[in-house]
């Protein structure tokens, strides 16, 4: 008996292990292989990823502030549903690879989307909902809603 036929013998799976092993190293899912682990050692990096969000009270108003540093203003979007303000940050990010010779030999190009609700006491006139935004700080200011004060009549 030759030497291969013996470590054909010893390893039943030999073949199958050969075949996985060579499918593994494929570019197509190498490079797929190489993405998860990208994504899963860093999965959320952006600053759009997270965000705080608080709200205040005065008399007159709730003031939500978010802090969104690097984030320009083109990249929020804010809705007003009953009596919900929700905050959405788009953000695009591209990184490109080059070689010695300066040519593009990567790019990969990445969206996020980061969303906040946050839900008031009564529902919300957005007609006189108020936004700021500077240096990374954007605050919304949502006026209360004055209700009317009803009188409870004496029961005799």
């Amino acid at each position: 008996m030759n030497e291969r036929n013996k470590k054909d013998k010893n390893e039943p799976f030999g073949d199958l292990m050969k075949s996985m092993n060579q499918f593994f190293h494929d570019k197509p899912v190498r490079g797929l292989l190489q993405t998860m682990d990208e994504f899963f050692k860093n999965p959320f990096t952006s600053a759009a990823s997270s965000f705080q969000v608080s709200v205040s009270e005065t008399d007159d108003e709730h003031v939500i502030s978010a802090e969104l540093p690097g984030v320009n203003k083109e990249q929020i979007q804010l809705d007003v549903i009953d009596n919900y303000v929700t905050i959405t940050v788009l953000s695009l990010e591209s990184i490109i690879e080059e070689n010695d010779q300066k040519e593009m030999i990567k790019k990969q190009t990445s969206m996020k989307k980061s969303i906040r609700s946050i839900p008031l006491p009564q529902p919300i006139d957005e007609n006189k909902v108020k936004a700021s935004y500077k240096n990374g700080l954007l605050k919304i200011r949502v006026p209360k809603q004055k209700g009317k004060k009803i009188m409870i009549d004496k029961i005799e």
